[in-house]
């Protein structure tokens, strides 16, 4: 399993939710298999998000597509997009 972490600063969370729903990066077809939201406890203008991939490719891919997806909407819906591809070395439930 390959994750893309995006992280960024956001405007209002419903008018994000609303833009991130509407799935302009078509998830889906790019092979995202499991995506979660993520809000620091002490921040309700920043959000975390991991998409999940079964291969690197896919992941870099979006990656691609995210970046150009940021210039359009940073300023504006966005602040400060920053993406990482993160390869799990261990997991384990306790």
């Amino acid at each position: 399993m390959i994750t893309l972490r995006i992280e960024h600063k956001i405007a209002n969370y419903d008018a994000w939710k609303k833009a991130f729903d509407s799935d302009p990066a078509n998830r889906k077809q790019s092979g995202v298999k499991r995506y979660r939201i993520y809000r620091p406890a002490d921040d309700e203008k920043f959000v975390i998000i991991d998409l999940d991939f079964d291969n690197p490719e896919q992941a870099q891919s979006m990656q691609t597509a995210l970046h150009k997806m940021f210039g359009m909407i940073e300023g504006k819906l966005i602040f400060g997009g920053q993406t990482k591809i993160l390869y799990v070395t261990e997991a384990t439930e306790l």
